[in-house]
């Protein structure tokens, strides 16, 4: 039984940032900030996922001293890592994002059946997780957790990413708690107006929404009362890349130990603001840097 288990791609990132003179790989997919996030705060953690032989052995050793359980980690053979490409504006206020390679996914056949967990956290970030593995994932968790942006996510023939709103959206009625950017949510529901969007996730079922906002913070709603989650300024900002995976990571570690969803959201934001000063998971910093800078945020909301 862990606290938290997340199922997805892992990703080799390559990322052009628009303070650096050329592109930098490095360790990527929401799999790999979620759990380093939840692992530092104290979580056990567990993923499942699928990757390439062209996947860094040095990406699975560092995860594995961080305390990661990668037995449900598979190395494929006959297939590729999942690639993106991510290339910033010169003022971060956008991205244009590129598939350069897609793994297998996920399968039912993939979840050994003795994997139990708080909260399954589902990551999709290129479609890999059919409705049949959600539906069996949960069964074995306390709780559901879904980020949609694997879900809303149209590849072109080039790899270039756009959003569009699917069909099918059933997985939504087994979701406790569901994650996405602004975008990502007005995407998935066909919603423009935000309120509405986030009316249109509760109406599936879904208890908490958390709709991340960049550097404006996030909104969190619970049952349909919603608060505004303020944003920790960062000292410096490096690359932005996982910060929505580091905010769903701090928040899911809080929420399985703690009824006040406020502060999982405080502890979210914090972790996101570490993030962003260095370059991919592994500029994560300290438990108590992160809860330090959650009470500062959780002090400024009560005020």
């Amino acid at each position: 039984m862990f606290d938290l288990s997340i199922v997805g791609h892992f990703s080799i990132d390559s990322i052009v940032l628009p303070n650096l003179s050329r592109p930098y790989t490095i360790l990527g997919g929401s799999v790999a900030y979620v759990s380093i996030t939840a692992n530092r705060l104290g979580a056990s953690v567990a993923v499942v996922s699928k990757v390439g032989n062209d996947f860094p052995k040095a990406y699975l050793w560092w995860l594995d001293q961080e305390g990661i359980d990668l037995r449900t980690v598979k190395i494929l053979g006959n297939s590729n890592t999942t690639r993106f490409e991510l290339i910033y504006s010169k003022d971060f206020s956008s991205r244009k994002l590129r598939l350069l390679s897609r793994a297998e996914p996920i399968m039912i056949d993939d979840i050994p059946n003795h994997l139990l967990a708080r909260v399954f956290h589902l990551a999709p970030i290129a479609n890999e997780i059919p409705y049949e593995v959600a539906e069996k994932l949960r069964k074995r968790a306390d709780f559901l957790s879904l980020d949609a942006q694997g879900i809303v996510r149209s590849f072109q023939e080039n790899g270039e990413v756009s959003l569009y709103t699917p069909e099918g959206r059933d997985i939504l009625h087994l979701v406790d708690i569901f994650k996405s950017s602004d975008a990502e949510v007005r995407a998935i529901t066909g919603e423009q107006d935000l309120k509405s969007a986030v009316k249109a996730i509760h109406d599936f079922g879904v208890e908490t929404v958390i709709v991340t906002m960049g550097v404006e913070g996030a909104w969190l709603s619970i049952d349909g009362t919603m608060y505004k989650v303020p944003v920790y300024t960062p000292g410096k900002l490096i690359d932005p890349t996982g910060a929505g995976d580091a905010f769903i990571g701090g928040f899911l570690n809080e929420y399985i130990h703690d009824g006040d969803s406020y502060w999982c959201a405080c502890v979210g934001s914090a972790a996101a603001s570490m993030i962003v000063e260095g370059i991919g998971p592994t500029s994560l910093g300290s438990r108590e840097e992160i809860y330090s800078r959650a009470r500062i945020l959780y002090e400024k909301g009560n005020n």
